[in-house]
């Protein structure tokens, strides 16, 4: 008897969560994003809004909530409705680091959040004052293992993802580097900027002005790949430490529980958007951005990569958060 009511509980919920997509979108869509405005987070609900509005034909509503590392808004958006009508911006910090920085969290970054779609990967850039004395990735490595600890990188906080960064340069190049945590990544560059620390994981869309401006020096970037803007620069892994790769990234998420026919919906209304010119070159200033798109389940298996990933780094630093 248990067994049949189960079935039958699951056959309705089936059954209602169809009606729900069929009759979706009937109210106005929100679009949480758990960081300040003026970030790139709200660049890409603020971009993509208004354009999924006049695909949805309903208003789609920004919405930032801020506070305690993006905790705030991510715990709002896994607790609302699984229908469609609250979705968040979402990527490394609250959906694949924060897991392993906290002791706690009001929310499973898997259990209580269903992939939307994969929007963007930026990498860092490894930069350093131009005063200073390594020209390339191998002399600064030469340089930090002739001086354990002694130099010194800055970051926007304890358990960020310029602090993991060098966290992970540490363990694969086999140096120990000083970490200088600041509030904020604006005093950061500034650190760097005035020499008061030795370099820097900036994110391209901090740094990049300031390396074509000569007052920053770029040794190298984070992710996979160049990027067009400094085509002369060569990633990590090219320049003498195999496999490295860290990398901010952006994506769309909604509740834990919300009808696949909805999160389709979703996914191909914001994959065409990305795949817009004009999306493309705001969402990448100067090539710096790799747009991703893709399905749900793309995003879901890089999400639980990069959980693991951090995870790794996370306990073998001690990071914690501030």
């Amino acid at each position: 008897m248990k067994i049949r009511l189960r079935l039958l509980a699951l056959l309705v919920s089936a059954w209602c969560g169809g009606l729900a997509a069929q009759g979706y979108p009937s109210k106005a869509v929100q679009i949480v994003v758990p960081y300040p405005a003026g970030g790139y987070y709200d660049v890409i609900a603020r971009i993509v809004g208004p354009k999924l509005s006049r695909a949805l034909g309903q208003p789609v509503v920004v919405e930032n909530r801020v506070g305690a590392n993006a905790i705030i808004g991510t715990e709002y958006t896994a607790k609302a409705a699984p229908d469609g009508y609250t979705i968040m911006v979402g990527g490394i910090g609250p959906h694949a680091i924060n897991v392993s920085l906290y002791k706690s969290l009001p929310y499973d970054p898997v259990r209580d959040f269903v992939p939307i779609i994969h929007v963007a990967v930026q990498p860092l850039i490894l930069v350093v004052n131009p005063k200073f004395e390594a020209n390339s990735l191998k002399d600064l490595i030469a340089l930090a293992r002739s001086r354990p600890g002694q130099l010194s990188y800055a970051s926007n906080g304890s358990g960020s993802t310029p602090h993991l960064a060098g966290e992970m340069f540490d363990s694969m190049a086999g140096v120990k580097l000083n970490h200088v945590p600041f509030k904020g990544s604006a005093p950061a560059v500034m650190s760097a900027l005035a020499g008061h620390t030795d370099l820097l994981f900036g994110t391209a869309s901090d740094v990049l002005q300031q390396v074509k401006g000569g007052k920053l020096r770029a040794l190298a970037v984070t992710g996979m790949h160049r990027i067009p803007a400094l085509p002369e620069v060569p990633t990590i892994s090219e320049a003498g430490i195999p496999n490295y790769e860290a990398v901010a990234w952006f994506s769309f998420f909604a509740p834990g529980g919300t009808p696949r026919d909805i999160v389709a919906r979703l996914n191909s209304e914001i994959g065409k958007i990305l795949d817009m010119p004009d999306v493309r070159e705001k969402l990448s200033s100067e090539g710096t951005v790799q747009i991703m798109g893709g399905a749900p389940e793309v995003l879901g298996d890089f999400q639980k990569s990069e959980i693991a990933k951090w995870a790794k780094i996370v306990k073998e630093s001690g990071a914690r958060a501030d």
